[in-house]
């Protein structure tokens, strides 16, 4: 069997490396014409290391990162603590997306990775895709369509699919090696999240979000704007920025994907962010891209593609879409019920803090 993975990212690699475990033989094909991840810092939950184990790469990933509890300490913009981080609480892997990618790409054999390689079209399994020295076609058993949330082969199968601007904005960065001391945790205003976590070689990883009326506003200092909405906020938030460098900043809008009414088109199948992109707010967005892989790859692996990935859509779809609903519902919560949100924050007892994040996290992954 031969799979064809179109998009060489952290799901679209993952899968690859899943469906080589079980015997199939993947080809990646990227569009840019350098394989990496751009992009900051990424936490992995239970759920994603899970899966990550099932597909042989969970040691080498966790070599690459550090431990840490995301959303667990919360905190207001004057420093005052609404929750302190507990022992019981989920903890998360923290990695930079580089890295992660770097460990994805040494799990596969070099020739199963194409760069520079832009998929123009499927039919009945047949690939093209057009490259430096023109175009040229490919034959496949399985299309695993990876491509992000504007996922050129979604559209070619699920026109009527629904990419919409969430109304937030999103910048993230990371600082370091040598950065700032920080105590990872969250601090909460009505229209601002802003986030500390470590990461690994002594960096730290930032990130703030905010309400936005429009999508596509940029400014000319990035780091300038960020720095003006959280002027007079807790220690070490301005050391930390003080110690970014301007150009590290990433400034992108949140958008999210309309449910979509399945994932299989005939040999095709939709996995991450092109099947169900979704908000931050779980920190999901990610691992669900590495589940979805582990699923993929154990649905096919008895070689009949059509039953394996009528298994994958009933397994993903129910699931993925509920989390993409409670990520929208938290970030309503918090935007018209603020103070309700601080009131269960400070009061909530640490068993039930951890049952919440628990009903997403606590999934494993099939044996491949």
């Amino acid at each position: 069997m031969r799979a064809v993975v179109v998009g060489g990212g952290i799901g679209g690699l993952c899968a690859a490396i899943g469906l080589h475990r079980v015997g199939v033989e993947p080809l990646v094909l990227e569009r840019a014409d350098v394989l990496g991840e751009v992009g900051a810092g990424l936490s992995l939950w239970p759920n994603a290391l899970s899966a990550l184990d099932a597909i042989g790469v969970g040691a080498a990933v966790r070599a690459v990162g550090v431990t840490a509890l995301s959303r667990a300490g919360i905190r207001l913009p004057d420093g005052k603590w609404l929750r302190h981080k507990h022992s019981g609480d989920v903890p998360v892997l923290m990695v930079h997306r580089a890295d992660l990618h770097r460990v994805l790409c040494d799990a596969l054999p070099a020739d199963a990775l194409r760069a520079g390689a832009t998929v123009t079209g499927v039919e009945d399994g047949t690939v093209t895709y057009r490259t430096g020295g023109g175009e040229r076609t490919v034959d496949a058993d399985l299309v695993v369509a990876a491509d992000g949330v504007h996922s050129v082969l979604r559209q070619r199968f699920w026109p009527d699919a629904r990419v919409r601007f969430e109304g937030r904005t999103v910048w993230r960065a990371v600082v370091g090696p040598g950065a700032p001391a920080i105590e990872d945790g969250l601090t909460m205003d009505r229209d601002l999240q802003f986030g500390l976590l470590p990461l690994s070689n002594d960096r730290v990883y930032w990130f703030l979000t905010a309400a936005a009326e429009r999508p596509d506003v940029r400014y000319s200092d990035e780091l300038a704007e960020v720095r003006r909405r959280v002027s007079g906020w807790h220690a070490p938030i301005a050391d930390v920025l003080d110690a970014t460098k301007p150009d590290a900043v990433l400034h992108h809008d949140i958008t999210v994907l309309d449910p979509l009414p399945g994932y299989v088109h005939g040999r095709v199948a939709l996995l991450g962010d092109a099947a169900h992109a979704q908000t931050p707010d779980l920190g999901q967005g990610a691992c669900q891209a590495i589940e979805d892989a582990a699923v993929l790859s154990a649905a096919v692996a008895g070689g009949d593609v059509p039953v394996g990935l009528t298994e994958y859509e009933r397994l993903r779809r129910p699931r993925t879409q509920a989390m993409a609903r409670a990520g929208l519902q938290q970030a309503d919560l918090m935007a018209k019920h603020f103070g309700l949100v601080t009131a269960l924050t400070r009061h909530m007892p640490a068993a039930l803090w951890r049952r919440q994040t628990a009903r997403w996290t606590d999934w494993t992954a099939p044996i491949l």
